[in-house]
């Protein structure tokens, strides 16, 4: 009968999606399950094992640089965050996926999980700062329990799926079918609140750690140097809205690094240990024995190498630390300008990471040091607490190491740190900028006097001469602020008046070598960018 033919399929596309439903739902569960004894897992053995997180810091191991630069143009400091969600989101339509096929082969889908968990392990133990079976742990128990989870909720959704009358459906509560669909709801609940707790307990271990390098932190009196930072001169900053502060808030301080999970390191427990070629004394020093040698104070500006023309990868702070240089000729290490026989320092971080220095450079005379103190106060966690090094005059990725534990001497020639074998640089001083900070690209402002000002940096060399050039005019001198440091970024500003219509506006620096900044442009790889910053603006009529 066409009625019952109708009822019948209608019923049957129903039962089917509420079947697909179901499945779908024990991939997903399976998922959480997985991640949440994985977490459970990570907090007892090493947190840093986690299969997102090390899933998240292979696929930036083997991300191409440009890609890596595109991702920090498009994302900025958001970018790492990016990539976790795009990870959960594949993991959740490969969980649904496998859900689907563990309907009609419940091994199957099993299998899939405990391929997940492979991958975990694969690229737990490719990591740099891997821990062997330790880090690879986190990852099988994970798959393993989300493979059994897998396994028994299908079995359920499957039964609970299978009874299809002929008739009107009759109620869940009056079937074998409707204590199936009981079963499954069950069974899925059970296994959610299982894996929630397993995940709290996990989170709660990994705080447990973290909080004992927060009581470090927090407890941490810095002493005061045993020489002192100059005051910065009353007219390094400029009073001109829009304009850049001189010293850079911590908490607005750019962060560009790999590091999915931001290490904690109790202070209590952080060694660095000195060693290599040309190493006549290797050494442990501890966080005290640091804190306890005569510190000095400067303020440096740091570039990203990752910064484009005009960006905002830079900042400069107010530093605290040990004169890294004296440590390392206390170790007999000597440049090779005086016979020594190390020209690259590779600096290594808790988490792997792997940056490496021109000894010549470390050691020329420059404020090299192992900063402890950020602006007055402990360095901020996202910037390398307890101890990170930096080299003023070389970008970031030769010199800045965050939480930096180990410091080898070798050659350029016999080893490539992280960033090298991503095909950087090996040697990266950073070169001459300028930057306009207001007016902003594509601006409004009212005909009549207007005031261009900005920031220019050439750590090392110093800036001497900052010019404007209105579209295809003269190069004029813009008005410099006072100098703190060759180390330091120095503002400027320069009176426009402006005219009707649309303008753009070009900015160029001199540093104290006399070289003027080029106007080639090039892109961050291989080794910083370079060009002229410009900004297009309207200007309206009075």
């Amino acid at each position: 009968m066409p009625g019952v033919s109708s009822f019948s399929f209608s019923f049957g596309f129903r039962d089917n999606a509420l079947r697909a439903a179901r499945g779908g739902s024990a991939g997903l569960l399976a998922a959480f399950t997985a991640l949440a004894v994985a977490e459970l897992v990570a907090g007892l053995v090493r947190p840093a094992a986690g299969p997102v997180t090390v899933v998240g810091g292979a696929v930036i191991d083997r991300t191409p640089a440009g890609v890596k630069d595109f991702a920090i143009r498009t994302f900025g400091e958001n970018d790492k965050a990016v990539l976790q969600a795009g990870i959960l989101a594949l993991l959740a339509l490969f969980a649904l996926a496998l859900g689907l096929l563990a309907l009609r082969h419940r091994r199957a889908g099993a299998a899939g999980v405990l391929l997940f968990g492979i991958v975990g392990a694969a690229a737990a133990v490719s990591r740099p700062d891997s821990g062997g079976l330790a880090d690879v742990l986190p990852s099988w128990a994970g798959a393993a329990a989300g493979a059994l989870a897998l396994y028994v909720l299908a079995g359920r959704a499957g039964r609970a799926g299978r009874a299809t009358p002929a008739g009107p459906p009759p109620g869940d509560g009056d079937t074998a079918a409707g204590w199936s669909r009981r079963g499954f709801l069950t069974a899925a609940a059970v296994t959610a609140a299982a894996a929630t707790g397993a995940g709290a307990l996990g989170r709660a271990l990994t705080g447990r750690r973290g909080r004992a390098a927060v009581a470090s932190r927090n407890g941490l009196t810095l002493p005061a140097p045993a020489s002192p930072a100059p005051a910065v001169p009353a007219g390094a900053q400029l009073k001109v809205p829009g304009i850049s502060a001189f010293t850079t808030p911590n908490r607005d301080f750019y962060r560009v690094d790999t590091a999915l999970v931001v290490p904690r390191v109790d202070a209590a427990s952080w060694r660095l240990r000195i060693h290599g070629a040309g190493v006549d004394r290797p050494r442990v020093f501890t966080f005290a024995q640091l804190l306890a040698r005569p510190l000095i104070e400067r303020d440096i500006t740091l570039t990203c190498v990752s910064n484009e023309v005009g960006g905002p990868y830079l900042g400069t702070a107010r530093w605290l630390g040990a004169p890294l240089a004296r440590l390392l000729a206390e170790c007999g290490v000597e440049p090779p300008s005086r016979g020594g026989r190390a020209d690259q320092l590779v600096a290594r971080s808790v988490d792997g990471m792997t940056l490496g220095s021109p000894v010549e450079d470390v050691m020329d005379g420059r404020d090299s040091m192992l900063a402890v103190g950020m602006n007055g106060e402990p360095l901020p966690f996202d910037h390398g607490f307890p101890v990170r090094m930096l080299v003023p005059g070389l970008y970031g990725y030769v010199s800045a190491c965050k939480w930096i534990t180990d410091i080898e001497l070798t050659t350029f020639d016999a080893y490539d740190p992280y960033w090298v074998r991503r095909r950087w640089a090996k040697r990266a001083p950073v070169k001459t900028q300028a930057r306009i900070d207001t007016p902003r690209p594509f601006a409004r402002p009212a005909a009549g006097p207007v005031t261009v000002a900005g920031v220019a940096w050439a750590q090392g060399r110093g800036i001497t001469r900052v010019e404007v050039r209105i579209d295809d005019g003269p190069w004029r001198d813009a008005d410099l602020a006072a100098r703190a440091t060759p180390d330091t970024w120095r503002q400027w500003s320069f009176p426009w008046r402006a005219t009707p219509g649309g303008h753009t506006v070009t900015v160029r620096a001199t540093d104290g070598t006399g070289r003027v900044q080029t106007e080639e442009r090039t892109r961050t790889v291989p080794d910083g960018a370079s060009g002229r910053h410009s900004v297009f603006v309207t200007v309206a009529a009075p």
